[in-house]
């Protein structure tokens, strides 16, 4: 399948636009759950499209787009930054600063490329509207926040949001990374991992620094607990599983001869098999337990943070949509590829009604800028920035158009 000429001649005209608008979310990046000013602007300009938008889950922003009988489809973007100082050194860079939920301000930059994602989206929007001619039926536009929390799509569904919208067939969604502009990653089955974050207390006993014997040093003991957690999957976990285990944050003391009373940490976790999920799961509370009644330490607090839920694409639509793509973008632009073990809570929506869905990956940089082993290009760093904007907006736009009018067909 390839699109209608009439949406292509339509892309190529608005893309200027489309770049000045990602540059204007770039700018302005926003914590998750607290994406007010970002949501205003996607509502602005919904409407600006003839539609009516509506609130959905505190900043969440939902568009459906009516267009006669016929199929029912959706197309989620989400619009969070992340709490990273930027340093791609680009003209558009953030300044912008947010507050943690702890108080603690922070600086904020989408970090993860989630204004590409609104972009994209809000052009497959205004191309649908403009050109109601050419499809019939019903696309569900979902802007959803706080998706680096795991909170966003959890906050929507809590808010009635099957309730508030026609039932789709299926469910797409996309996501930028650090691939050549132009190309899409797609993957049957399994895509991507499921995710638990904890926060851990280590409790000791406060002591000058000149009188350890006094103490139960907690940062000695957070120390021995992270050391030892680094075995759960090099001895834990069979070589034909998959797990990742990091400790994002280690955090003790206020002075160098004060033993503190406490220390803080936090883990993440992926895993796809939920045998191997509860598996883990259950050796990081053994090994953080254990530390401490070696020590003589009071029972520490394993808190959960937060958890994803694992993506899987359904066969049948993935495998459509890698047909449609290569038609779209054509064939070499288009890599079959296995799972990663980064995760999203995008799957929460379809699996809340038992919706099949679809979820990709399309390219932003340069083939230089993807050869240069100097450069620093993973999400969620503070260099991540696209280097081929036109062609990475270009390529969402058309990704979620050739998902959407997949379903909905031409008049």
């Amino acid at each position: 399948m390839t699109l209608d000429p009439a949406f292509r001649t339509a892309l190529d005209a608005e893309l200027p636009a489309l770049i000045e608008l990602y540059e204007h979310f770039h700018r302005h990046p926003e914590l998750s759950m607290q994406e007010h000013r970002t949501a205003e602007t996607i509502e602005e300009r919904l409407r600006g499209y003839g539609l009516e938008p509506f609130r959905c889950g505190g900043t969440g922003v939902v568009a459906v787009i009516e267009n006669g009988d016929g199929p029912v489809v959706a197309f989620r973007a989400d619009t969070d930054g992340l709490p990273i100082e930027e340093q791609t050194g680009l003209p558009y860079s953030s300044e912008a600063t947010g507050t943690l939920p702890d108080g603690t301000s922070t600086p904020v930059m989408h970090g993860c490329g989630h204004d590409t994602h609104i972009t994209s989206a809000l052009g497959a929007a205004k191309l649908l509207t403009e050109h109601r001619d050419r499809w019939n039926g019903t696309a569900i536009m979902i802007f959803q926040p706080g998706e680096e929390t795991s909170a966003g799509a959890a906050a929507m569904l809590d808010d009635g949001f099957w309730d508030r919208v026609p039932r789709p067939e299926a469910i797409y969604g996309q996501h930028v990374w650090p691939g050549v502009a132009g190309t899409v990653n797609i993957t049957p089955g399994t895509a991507m991992a499921m995710a638990d974050s904890l926060e851990v207390i280590v409790h000791g006993q406060q002591a000058h620094g000149s009188q350890p014997e006094n103490s139960i040093d907690p940062i000695v003991l957070g120390a021995y607990m992270i050391t030892r957690l680094q075995t759960v999957v090099s001895r834990e976990i069979s070589g034909r599983d998959t797990a990742v285990l990091t400790i994002g944050v280690f955090q003790g003391g206020l002075k160098e001869n004060i033993i503190p009373a406490s220390a803080r940490f936090t883990i993440n976790i992926r895993t796809y098999d939920e045998a191997v999920r509860e598996k883990v799961l259950a050796a990081v509370d053994r090994i953080i337990r254990a530390e401490a009644q070696a020590s003589g330490a009071p029972d520490p607090e394993i808190r959960p943070m937060y958890d994803f839920p694992q993506v899987v694409n359904d066969a049948d639509l993935t495998e459509s949509l890698i047909g449609a793509l290569g038609d779209e973008l054509g064939a070499d632009a288009v890599n079959v590829t296995l799972p990663v073990t980064g995760s999203e809570d995008f799957g929460r929506f379809g699996d809340a009604i038992g919706v099949p869905y679809v979820f990709w990956f399309f390219g932003g940089y340069s083939q230089a800028k993807v050869d240069d082993p100097e450069s620093v290009l993973s999400n969620h760093s503070p260099f991540f920035g696209p280097d081929e904007v036109g062609t990475t907006l270009g390529t969402g736009v058309r990704a979620a158009l050739t998902a959407l009018l997949g379903h909905l067909g031409a008049r």
